[in-house]
């Protein structure tokens, strides 16, 4: 029976090829995210059984109004939604702002829909996969911070819910092409140095990262929760 996944961040780079992944298995699959025209786009080239669904998931209010668009049973969530905040500036004022928004963005995001549907994951079923981010581990200012607060969330998480069997895993991507988070910087020089400091040669792509997420909402990973799935070719490593 086809199972019900809901992607946060699924417009784009890692979110849209975790959508792809489940959408290629026969899952039916609600990408999330704030652009209208992004969403449309994706869920039309991946297919009829991908519905957008427009909301800013670090608004508690747009929260509750999405919930009636939500499968009354969720058996995978996907928290993928995220950003770097890049406000400008020196000072107190600028600093609060991009702590703020990097919380915000990464954190809140995960935390306001997770708790919103918690009643509505499939008991014995239900899986939960965060993606977090290298920088939570090798440390990336606020960027990094609000990383590793996933992490220490997933572990609440994780007891909270494996009572009722239900998994809570995080998946730690290193450096991955074909996103949005690093725009011009990752230029053929930086891909080169990145690829460097791995243990295999060579950056990530999104689908490295969607087939980690689909493996820990498999029925084969039924007994593992709790974990940080690293998925860096040995970046976190180095050389």
């Amino acid at each position: 029976m086809a199972r019900n996944v809901v992607v946060t961040g699924g417009g784009t780079g890692i979110g849209r090829a975790v959508a792809r992944r489940f959408a290629d298995a026969g899952e039916r699959v609600v990408i999330v995210g704030r652009r209208r025209e992004v969403l449309l786009r994706t869920a039309a080239e991946l297919g009829p059984d991908v519905t957008p669904l427009v909301c800013d998931l670090a608004d508690p209010d747009a929260v509750l109004a999405a919930l009636g668009a939500l499968p009354a049973r969720i058996d995978v969530l996907v928290n993928n939604a995220g950003s770097r905040e890049t406000a400008p500036g020196a000072g107190p004022h600028a600093l609060l702002a991009r702590w703020r928004g990097d919380f915000e963005r990464n954190v809140m995001t995960a935390v306001l829909l997770t708790e919103s549907v918690r009643d509505r994951l499939t008991p014995c079923e239900g899986r939960v996969v965060t993606v977090s981010s290298i920088a939570a581990l090798r440390g990336a200012g606020s960027y990094g911070a609000a990383k590793a607060a996933l992490h220490a969330w997933n572990h609440f998480l994780a007891a909270q819910l494996g009572p009722s069997g239900i998994t809570a895993n995080i998946v730690a991507p290193g450096t991955v092409a074909g996103t949005e988070f690093f725009g011009p910087r990752l230029d053929e020089a930086e891909v080169s140095r990145r690829a460097g400091r791995t243990l295999l040669g060579r950056i990530g792509a999104p689908g490295d990262v969607a087939a980690a997420v689909y493996f820990l909402a498999s029925p084969e990973a039924g007994y593992i929760t709790g974990e940080i799935l690293n998925c860096n070719g040995g970046e976190l490593l180095g050389r």
